[in-house]
């Protein structure tokens, strides 16, 4: 009886693990890219700059930064609020103006009112950035014609303009205007 029910064990097991007919057309579903497709691909994509800080705070403060401002890229307003709460619970009561910026983008539920916000962020995240980069670059840009072309700064890791004030309806607008080392 212990035999058979081996046996019976090791029978499943094998069909089981045998791969299906479906298992092999998903496979082939998948695909893998050529030598030059990887190499548009890679050409297609914003160069990343390696930034690091000098603490880990300040590096911690960025990636949420940037969080936001790819939500606001995305005009995905849900996304952003999220991505300025945990701004706000990265900063501490010596950045309050950088954390009041976080708090109103995290509290607003229109992507309009956001974006106005994004801006005073911008500034204080500029402010919060000078001299705190120990390697890489951050690329300050400009949008001129964002709120009725009185213009508006935001940061990036790519001097690839990606505009968080327009989203998709003018994606590429803006130029970069400085470079922070």
């Amino acid at each position: 009886m212990i035999k058979y029910s081996i046996y019976l064990l090791l029978l499943s097991a094998f069909f089981s693990c045998g791969s299906s007919s479906t298992d092999t057309e998903n496979a082939t579903e998948i695909g893998v890219n050529t030598p030059e497709e990887v190499a548009a691909q890679k050409a297609a994509a914003p160069a990343r700059g390696g930034t690091s800080f000098k603490d880990g705070m300040t590096g911690k403060v960025w990636q949420n930064y940037l969080h936001v401002r790819t939500a606001l890229v995305n005009t995905d307003a849900d996304e952003a609020a999220v991505a300025a709460g945990n701004l706000t619970e990265a900063l501490t009561s010596e950045r309050a103006d950088l954390k009041k910026a976080a708090m109103a983008i995290s509290k607003a539920k229109d992507i309009e009112t956001q974006r106005v916000a994004f801006v005073d962020l911008s500034v204080e995240m500029e402010k919060l950035l000078d001299g705190a980069l120990s390697n890489g670059t951050v690329y300050k840009q400009h949008c001129p014609m964002a709120f009725d072309g009185a213009g508006a700064n935001w940061l990036s890791e790519v001097s690839e303009i990606r505009n968080p004030y327009y989203g998709d309806k003018m994606l590429k607008c803006g130029k970069v205007v400085a470079e922070i080392k």
